[in-house]
């Protein structure tokens, strides 16, 4: 694995608007990639959720779910740094819980199958539409991609994660259009907190439907959008 910077990749910073996240890119203001996904759920994903942090208790929710996004910080903070041929050492629970899962995808996802990477934490933006930021872009398993790692409390479906799917096609696309590039493929490495390493790679028909699904979310948010602008221009 080596990093072969062909690309110079913006500068950004990210903030909350009218509380929204947002990334300042250029002289552009664009959503982020996951504020559109939320803002554009469906109704029974909406009701699911809701259903989980009543049954859970909201107090409960939100621990579970700032504990999944410190370690999934740390996780992703460990594996960089492997990457950079750095170490990053954390010796808390939480720490070396984060080392074990990112040794998983390091050593099932990434070693012997990511040739070349172009950069880590990118900031990729389409123009005018939205901008994100996606953990790796390079060669895996030969091909040109976006991979995202992710940590999980519990294993995943393929039919449960539509929306890591469209993450990876929201940074293709955009990669595509700003670099004049081909990327037909998107990589998520997951792992759980109990150490079960999964992958799902969409590629071909699926992932060229994966586009053209988020290209529909985010024609959906800027309707939405306008929407309630006119709503609040008649008040």
């Amino acid at each position: 694995m080596k990093l072969n910077k062909l690309y110079e990749y913006p500068v950004s910073s990210r903030a909350l608007y009218s509380g929204e996240r947002m990334y300042d890119v250029g002289e552009e203001k664009l959503p982020s990639v996951t504020t559109i996904l939320s803002a554009t759920q469906s109704a029974e994903k909406q009701a699911s959720l809701a259903a989980w942090r009543a049954r859970v208790g909201q107090d409960q929710a939100t621990r579970i779910t700032d504990q999944a996004a410190a370690r999934g910080t740390t996780m992703h903070h460990i594996i960089e740094s492997y990457l950079l041929g750095q170490n990053h050492l954390d010796l808390t629970d939480m720490g070396q819980n984060a080392h074990t899962m990112a040794d998983q995808i390091i050593k099932n996802g990434l070693q012997n199958r990511l040739k070349e990477f172009w950069g880590l934490e990118v900031t990729l933006y389409y123009p005018g539409l939205y901008a994100g930021a996606t953990d790796v872009v390079g060669i895996y398993d030969g091909e040109e991609s976006i991979v995202d790692f992710k940590q999980s409390n519990k294993p995943k479906k393929r039919e449960w994660i539509e929306d890591y799917m469209l993450q990876l096609a929201a940074y293709a696309l955009a990669h595509n259009e700003v670099y004049n590039t081909n990327i037909t493929k998107g990589v998520n490495l997951i792992c759980t907190k109990d150490n079960l390493y999964q992958e799902f790679i969409f590629d071909g028909e699926e992932f060229r439907q994966a586009k053209y699904q988020w290209l529909k979310r985010v024609d959906q948010y800027y309707n939405q959008k306008e929407k309630a602008n006119e709503s609040i221009s008649l008040t």
